[in-house]
């Protein structure tokens, strides 16, 4: 039996519902929070659909097609995307849907012809870095954005063939 139904479409309406279900679910995994969402972060969000050459996927579940997990991938330049805002439902996590859509966002790169995918983990993220460890991800040694917590996010880096 299917979990899990993958959407690519950048359909406006499945992405709002998996993002507010980010936010919500996983608040603490963001740099900007639900608030940010309705002071602006829903136009930021909606226009990084049209980006071109990004890859967008929402999860959801197949007897409710409810969002369950979001992952996007963004071509940076110079052979290299990132993977941002990595996202699964709470009730999903340790099923194997986070290194589904990391596989996913891999096979994009590697087809538009990445050599590095980098991305960015909020410090004592310790699921969301052995995920990425799991799958082939490395420290790069070096920080990247003050939080304003005043911590620095982990910055990560896997080579592709």
């Amino acid at each position: 039996m299917t979990r899990h139904r993958i959407r690519t479409a950048p359909d406006r309406t499945l992405w709002r519902a998996a993002r507010l279900a980010a936010l919500t679910d996983a608040p603490d995994a963001y740099k900007r929070g639900l608030a940010d969402w309705y002071r602006g972060g829903e136009e930021e969000w909606m226009a990084r659909l049209e980006m071109t050459g990004a890859f967008n996927v929402v999860a959801v579940a197949a007897q409710d097609e409810r969002p369950v997990g979001l992952v996007r991938g963004v071509p940076q330049g110079a052979g290299v995307g990132e993977v941002r805002s990595l996202w699964v439902c709470s009730t999903e996590r340790g099923q194997g849907l986070g290194d589904r859509l990391l596989c996913l966002v891999t096979d994009w790169a590697q087809r538009s012809g990445v050599r590095a995918l980098t991305l960015a983990v909020l410090p004592g993220n310790v699921h969301a870095l052995a995920l990425y460890e799991r799958n082939g991800f490395v420290s790069t040694g070096r920080t990247g954005d003050v939080l304003p917590s005043g911590a620095r996010e982990h910055l990560m880096v896997k080579a592709l063939r």
